[in-house]
């Protein structure tokens, strides 16, 4: 990363800090994977139970393992031995002490939309664990609502939908098809606008390039 791209994503942040300040979130800018593993190891209170959806931020700046390896709970359904072990953890995550996840996009006036094909990640979201950690790099945050509507269903759905063997016309091409196939994994999307209790979805931000 030039050092350009390093002071830009830092004033998006800071603005986007504050604008999320003022929608009720909790909300922390890092400069640097490290420093966001620290930061999202010191919201996490020991002992507590901590699951996760697909959340490739988050693994990325390591914190999946560090939750696996500390004195935390951690719900893993990629431990499961079965399809319905992994089915039994991922209900038991909407009941964790914290949840992790990512963000599809964010807008800089301080919304996040997040797109799913089985709905857990968003019911986590929206309803059910104490507390939301969302880690979200940088390169998520778009100008305006709109804009993080249309990176979600045309950036991030078609990379992580290559991530599974069964084909969708966005895996295919590559674009979105507002598609209705049986593999869609854009089946529902959520935009959280705003933090009821505040301070429940507490965000760390990352002046790194991170997920999709």
């Amino acid at each position: 990363m030039t050092e350009q791209e390093r002071k830009y994503y830092e004033k998006r942040g800071q603005a986007l800090v504050k604008n999320l300040r003022g929608r009720h979130f909790e909300a922390h800018y890092c400069p640097d994977r490290e420093t966001a593993l620290e930061k999202a190891l010191e919201l996490i209170p020991r002992g507590a139970s901590v699951g996760w959806g697909g959340a490739l931020s988050a693994q990325q700046i390591g914190l999946m393992e560090a939750v696996k390896a500390g004195d935390y709970r951690a719900i893993d359904r990629d431990s499961a031995a079965s399809p319905a072990e992994r089915e039994q953890l991922m209900r038991q995550t909407l009941l964790a002490d914290v949840f992790v996840t990512g963000a599809n996009a964010m807008s800089l006036d301080g919304q996040m939309v997040n797109i799913d094909g089985m709905g857990n990640r968003l019911s986590a979201i929206a309803y059910g664990p104490k507390t939301i950690l969302v880690i979200a790099g940088m390169n998520k945050v778009t100008d305006c609502l709109e804009d993080a509507v249309t990176r979600a269903r045309t950036v991030a759905a078609p990379m992580n939908k290559m991530r599974f063997p069964n084909q969708t016309p966005c895996e295919v091409t590559g674009t979105c098809a507002d598609c209705k196939s049986e593999e869609c994994i854009c089946n529902q999307i959520l935009i959280t606008r705003h933090c009821r209790p505040a301070g429940r979805i507490k965000f760390i931000l990352v002046g790194e390039n991170l997920g999709f």
